[in-house]
């Protein structure tokens, strides 16, 4: 795949749109890239998680966490382990490739650190993205709370 191409799927992918072209050229850089053949694991539910996933191409099928509802299917630009960039935390669910072969990108913590420290402005919005997604948790929580106690 072009370079390009990779840097035009990560722009796509959550988190990775608020990045410059110069962090996603980084990030193209130095991950890897990884092909599963149709119906190969990425990982398992409680595999150490180190980095998270970008599907470059293909389908890649998460089992849902409590074993209810269907599976999720994770396509092109799709990210996979957005908290397991930043922190070292356990895979919740099962992935594998789908019916046909899926190429990801594996992103580590390392790199994503390499790039926050090199683009400042990535930290700072990547910063009050999660800050954003952390509040709008805490109120769902306070509500569901509330509705519980009614």
């Amino acid at each position: 795949m072009a370079l390009d191409d990779d840097i035009a799927i990560l722009a796509a992918a959550p988190l990775f749109g608020l990045m410059t072209r110069d962090a996603l050229r980084l990030i193209s850089f130095a991950a890897e890239r990884r092909r599963l053949e149709p119906g190969a694991v990425l990982f398992t539910r409680g595999d150490p998680a180190e980095g998270g996933f970008v599907v470059l191409g293909g389908i890649v099928v998460l089992e849902p966490r409590l074993r209810e509802g269907p599976p999720v299917e994770a396509g092109p630009s799709a990210l996979i382990g957005r908290t397991a960039l930043f922190l070292p935390v356990e895979r919740p669910t099962t992935a594998r490739a789908g019916p046909a072969p899926a190429e990801v990108m594996v992103v580590t913590q390392a790199v994503v650190r390499r790039v926050l420290e090199v683009f400042p402005d990535t930290a700072a919005a990547i910063h009050d993205l999660l800050a954003d997604d952390l509040a709008a948790f805490a109120r769902d929580l306070a509500g569901a709370r509330a509705a519980r106690a009614l």
